[in-house]
This record gives C-alpha cells, sequence and structure tokens, in this order.
C-alpha cells in the first residue's frame, strides 16, 4: 500500500472552494498534480497534504487521497478534491456518467478546419521514445472535444474548449490532429508533418488553462460552478497572438 503523499507548506497553493465536503484547488502550470517518478514532494497533492492532511489521509489510497481526477503537469486550472468518503464516491459517479461539465482555455497556432466543431476521433495510448502519449486510433477508446474560436489572428486562435470525456492528453492530441496544436506542446507537435506551419512557434510553455468545472454539490445537490482566473502568463502571450479583446468575450473568466 503506497503511502499518502508528504506535506510541503513551502509549496503555495490556492483553495477556490472549500467547504466540509470538497475543495477546489488552483494548480498553476508547471505543478504537476500527484507524487511520481522524480516528483515526491512538489505536487498539488504535497500542497493539500500540508493545509488538510488529516482530512485527506482519512479517505486512503482506495479513495486516491480524495483526489478526483488530473490535469497534466504543465496545464494550469481547477481540481477536484473530496474530503469524505461520501463526497468522493458522489462525485467520482458524476465523472463515470460525464455529467461534470469542464471548460478549457487554449491557445493554439495553426489552421482549424472551422472556427468551431466537435472531435470524436477516438484514442489510444502508446510509448514513444519512453512518454505515454494519446494517438488517434480507430480501435481506441472513445473521446469527445468540443471547440469554439474566441479569438484568432493570421494562425494563431484562443479557444473555449468543453471535453465528455477525459482521455490521456485529449484536447492536447484532438487539437494536433485538428491540425492547431497547443501552444507548446512539444510532445504532439512533434508528431505534426514537419512541413506544419505550427512547428515555427517554439513555445517553452503549455498554453492549456482548465477555467471552469462544474459539478451537483456532493451533499446538497446543488449545482456548483467554479472558475479559476486565466492566469497573466496565458493573459499576456494571448494579447501578443491575436490582440487585446479576446479577454472581453470570456464574461467572468477575465485575467486575474
Amino acid at each position: 500500500m503506497p503511502p499518502p503523499p508528504v506535506a510541503n507548506p513551502a509549496l503555495d497553493l490556492g483553495l477556490l472552494l472549500q467547504d466540509d465536503h470538497v475543495m477546489v484547488a488552483a494548480k498553476p502550470a508547471g505543478m504537476p498534480t500527484q507524487p511520481g517518478t522524480g516528483h515526491q514532494r512538489d505536487t498539488l497533492m504535497n500542497a493539500l497534504f500540508a493545509q488538510d492532511g488529516r482530512t485527506l489521509e482519512r479517505l486512503g489510497h482506495q479513495r486516491d487521497w480524495g483526489l478526483l481526477h488530473r490535469l497534466d503537469r504543465e496545464t494550469s486550472g481547477c481540481v477536484i478534491v473530496a474530503r469524505t468518503a461520501s463526497a468522493y464516491d458522489a462525485i467520482r459517479r458524476q465523472f463515470e456518467r460525464r455529467t461534470i461539465d469542464k471548460g478549457y482555455l487554449a491557445i493554439v497556432q495553426g489552421r482549424l478546419p472551422r472556427p468551431e466543431g466537435t472531435c470524436r476521433q477516438p484514442l489510444a495510448e502508446t510509448l514513444r521514445g519512453g512518454t505515454k502519449v494519446s494517438v488517434i486510433a480507430t480501435a481506441g477508446e472513445p473521446a469527445i472535444t468540443h471547440w469554439r474560436t474566441i479569438a484568432s489572428k493570421g494562425d494563431h486562435a484562443v479557444l473555449s474548449i468543453s471535453i465528455e470525456t477525459g482521455r490521456l492528453h485529449q484536447i492536447r492530441a484532438h487539437l494536433a490532429w485538428l491540425g492547431a496544436p497547443v501552444l507548446g506542446d512539444r510532445v504532439y507537435r512533434s508528431l505534426l508533418p514537419p512541413n506544419t506551419s505550427a512547428l515555427r512557434e517554439k513555445a517553452v510553455t503549455l498554453f492549456l488553462h482548465a477555467h471552469s468545472i462544474a459539478f451537483d454539490h456532493p451533499i446538497t445537490g446543488e449545482r456548483t460552478s467554479v472558475k479559476m482566473p486565466v492566469p497573466e502568463r496565458f493573459a499576456r502571450r494571448a494579447d501578443e497572438v491575436v490582440g487585446p479583446g479576446w479577454a472581453s468575450k470570456l464574461g467572468t473568466s477575465t485575467p486575474a
């Protein structure tokens, strides 16, 4: 049985929501979600154990110490963590039934086939150069990604994205397949044909942000919607590539 994550009070992590049953953490880009090879003390769960370790430890490894889903290390955004076993089980069922609404923002480079649409290409996990990735595969798992262009200029665009499934790197794999990978995505950009225009941009940060999540509260049943402000680095880069007007189209999801 793996031990619980080690508490690390040196990590700075904000909470977007917290009550007796559930919390939503604001994960910064560059922070892994949970401990793994090479990252035993610098993850979101290490930070949460410093804040609420006694509560999370009671959930045990069988409930993943309360962690209900994950974001890629370079993706910022909302992460739901349960504080009680009953809350964990209730929200887990919502994930299984696909009633959790997850909203993302992405800066992409390339040419999408149309301003908005849905990608339903199945995805299968495989190893490429020692890294686990998702690839389009007829016999893969179902994957559904919806996108809408908020603003565009040249071959850059800011997209609003929602997903019905949660496959490994789903958004990144689908957008790359569509011809407009997420800016800074070195993994999926490398899988594109060599003449693709997206290869020209060599951003060092992944510009993908999980800006909102909505779920039924595990106790009250009320629909609960949480949003994380757009990180400054994301907003600044979007201003550079499509112009500052994009932010006015986000409603309450404005840059911090």
